[in-house]
């Protein structure tokens, strides 16, 4: 029986969600990878526990997230009772529902069948009775904004749900999102959406600055740009990297000779500052009060510890973040 452990909350920090009473661990797990039906289910256990055990209280989700389709909230649903259960008010659930799901024209995008349906089949696959933030997953560029945003507020009121978020919206449909739930005093708090040294479209199509001045928390995802921002391609493609064994999500030709080169003066510029390149991209997407938490995945329980190092190390000089820019630019 998993006992956690007693010490779990001495070392993480914990962020303020925009101007929400919600608190985020600066280090969230996310289930997107190896948590479906291709992965080993007690190397899943192993990393929720050593996640938890150092005070990383969010574990986010979504309803296509596997292989396949819904398997990584069954498992984790498994994980929740098996281990979980006694801990339920200490952990944050978050799941999403925008992207392709189940068959015919009500599986997908933003309509209010699909979004309150996909939740209800979360719901049963996790075993709760409501999730800590249900998110929309991406712009829906032909339901009325309306629909998707009254869906949402009527999950909340249903009681399925504590908070909703919205991910991969940009800046300008984002504010127009935001009025509507304001109007429905629907608790919107958080945005989802890829940030990383090398991806910094939410810069530049304005979602960053717009979610802060709305008080607006924002989680990122994808801040290792899938790899790229580890020691793992400084010398050639691994046999048992994400490249070389998967390439649906990072592929060969995006390690260019300039990015192999941006790669390793990053690099050295975290040798630099004591960090490996892993920890400086992770402590970068948090340099400043714009961005609550950054999203990690895990293959192994080690690489969550490995991740958490950052806590305390998340501050760069203004030259750190100049070399930085000019680096990648």
């Amino acid at each position: 029986m998993y006992t956690a452990d007693s010490k779990r909350y001495e070392t993480m920090q914990y962020n303020r969600c925009g101007a929400s009473g919600l608190k985020l661990p600066i280090v969230s797990l996310g289930l997107w990878h190896n948590f479906g039906d291709t992965g080993c289910y007690d190397n899943m256990k192993a990393m929720c526990h050593t996640a938890f055990d150092h005070g990383i209280t969010h574990f986010d989700l979504a309803n296509n997230y596997g292989p396949a389709y819904g398997s990584a909230e069954r498992n984790f649903g498994q994980i929740l009772k098996d281990d979980f259960l006694p801990y339920r008010d200490e952990l944050l659930i978050s799941t999403k529902a925008g992207y392709d799901m189940w068959e015919g024209p009500y599986g997908n995008w933003g309509s209010r069948k699909y979004l309150i349906a996909s939740l209800d089949q979360s719901l049963k696959r996790l075993g709760l009775e409501y999730v800590d933030i249900f998110y929309h997953h991406r712009m829906d560029p032909e339901t009325p904004l309306e629909e998707t945003m009254g869906a949402l507020d009527s999950i909340v009121k249903s009681g399925k749900a504590l908070y909703v978020g919205l991910s991969n919206y940009d800046g300008p449909t984002l504010k127009k999102a935001a009025a509507i739930l304001n109007d429905l005093k629907c608790p919107f708090i958080i945005n989802q959406n890829r940030y990383s040294i090398f991806d910094r479209t939410i810069e530049e199509n304005g979602l960053k600055e717009t979610a802060h001045d709305l008080k607006k928390g924002i989680i990122a995802f994808s801040p290792l740009a899938q790899g790229m921002l580890t020691n793992r391609y400084l010398n050639g493609i691994p046999a048992d990297s994400r490249i070389a064994k998967d390439g649906r999500f990072l592929h060969e030709s995006s390690l260019t000779p300039e990015r192999l080169s941006q790669i390793k003066a990053l690099n050295e510029l975290a040798g630099q500052r004591g960090q490996t390149l892993a920890e400086m991209a992770l402590s970068w997407i948090l340099k400043d009060d714009h961005v609550t938490s950054v999203l990690i995945g895990a293959s192994k329980p080690e690489q969550i510890l490995d991740n958490i190092g950052i806590i305390g190390h998340t501050s760069f000089s203004k030259e750190e973040l100049d070399k930085i820019d000019a680096i990648v630019k």
